[in-house]
């Protein structure tokens, strides 16, 4: 078997689990968060040192594969490999900091499956933009780049600018919730996650590649069954929850 073959089952293992995560998430709302209740799914760390760990192979080990391909130093891989970071610092090493999680836990499980699907996306994407892809200069003005890379930076702000608003809504050493209001909170239950699809859905267009593809499949089987969690728990916490929100996408679902 040739490593591209490898990475083509890899793909395939992505696309796989993320039918196999729908359908779970319909069903069960995953264990972190709002919906843990610091009971079962056995040991537990805290929640800042599992959003870490979690995220790390997305940064580490999506540098040591990108580098290790032909094209790492070729312009068009090197703006996506600025595009990547540019999430991944964020959410490993900055969004873990300035969430207020007042003793807050994580499953052991729950990381450990993180780190492991995190592991696998960072490899098949590394792997596809500096050594399996195709990408000449002329790529930078194809209109799937630009419109991609457009799609991902709206997103970007969509989800760092929900993020604040929901970290500004404890103050230090708090843990209880409250309703968001402003941004496009005003709309949606999770503009933090339509904000995280619209970037994978950008990366999948600037990337064109089966393994963009595959995250941004995953990232919306995971996130709009966990929207639709998220909206029905506010909905029945608190009575004054704004009527005319959806849980993801305005005015529809």
């Amino acid at each position: 078997m040739t490593e591209e073959q490898f990475h083509g089952i890899l793909v395939w293992t992505i696309f796989l689990t993320a039918v196999v995560s729908f359908a779970s998430l319909l069903v069960l709302a995953a264990p972190y968060g709002r919906h843990y209740s610091g009971n079962g799914w056995g040991p537990h760390i805290s929640n800042r040192t599992s959003w870490v760990l979690m995220e790390l192979p997305s940064v580490v080990l999506f540098l040591g594969v990108y580098f290790s391909g032909a094209a790492a130093f070729q312009t068009v891989p090197l703006v996506l490999l600025g595009v990547w970071q540019c999430h991944y610092l964020n959410r490993t090493f900055v969004y873990p900091l300035r969430i207020r999680t007042a003793g807050k836990k994580m499953p052991l499980l729950v990381m450990a499956c993180g780190f492991t699907f995190n592991s696998i996306n960072a490899y098949v994407n590394a792997r596809f933009i500096s050594e399996f892809g195709e990408y000449g200069s002329e790529f930078l003005a194809d209109p799937r780049f630009l419109a991609g890379l457009a799609i991902f930076l709206a997103g970007l702000a969509l989800n760092v600018h929900s993020d604040n608003i929901l970290l500004n809504l404890r103050k230090t050493g708090e843990s209880g919730y409250a309703i968001p209001q402003g941004g496009a909170f005003r709309y949606v239950s999770c503009p933090n996650y339509l904000g995280e699809i619209m970037e994978w859905a950008g990366w999948a267009l600037a990337t064109w590649s089966p393994a963009g593809l595959a995250f941004f499949v995953y990232t919306a089987a995971n996130l709009i069954p966990r929207a639709r969690s998220h909206h029905q728990w506010c909905r029945a916490r608190f009575p004054d929850y704004p009527a005319n929100r959806k849980s993801l996408i305005p005015g529809l679902i």
